[in-house]
């Protein structure tokens, strides 16, 4: 079940209806079974706290996902920035909308098994991101 939290309440009211559609289908076609996500969205220092208390990084974030997966179950919470989706979106010259989905599914990408540590993650963490979000986001827009 996916599920979303705000940290801030100025930040509610975000495009989200599709995320919540697709990311069961995104875990699905990984060959999982959806358990419980969580989208909990904050703006950056709320999530720069995060990062430096849980990870040990001193540097703003758009995303931080925390993995509760059991066996085949994707579970986990993800802590997303709103700020650093729309700084995103407009350096990358995409919608909001847009670039939230691909936050999204980069966190539920790092669920189901991804990383993005070395330089052939990375590669590989993209060409996944940008699959599903011709297969799952623009096929909508």
């Amino acid at each position: 079940m996916i599920s979303i939290e705000y940290f801030s309440n100025e930040i509610a009211g975000l495009p989200i209806d599709s995320i919540t559609e697709t990311l069961p289908v995104l875990v699905s076609l990984e060959s999982r079974e959806l358990g419980d996500i969580t989208l909990i969205f904050c703006i950056d220092e709320e999530l720069l706290a995060i990062n430096k208390e849980h990870l040990d990084h001193d540097y703003y974030t758009d995303i931080i996902t925390f993995n509760y997966n059991n066996d085949s179950i994707v579970s986990g919470d993800l802590f997303i920035s709103v700020d650093r989706i729309k700084d995103n979106a407009t350096q990358l010259g995409v919608s909001m909308e847009e670039e939230l989905h691909r936050v999204c599914y980069h966190g539920v990408l790092h669920l189901v098994g991804y990383n993005d540590k070395t330089d052939q993650e990375i590669e590989v963490m993209r060409a996944k991101e940008n699959f599903y979000l011709n297969k799952l986001f623009h096929v909508k827009h």
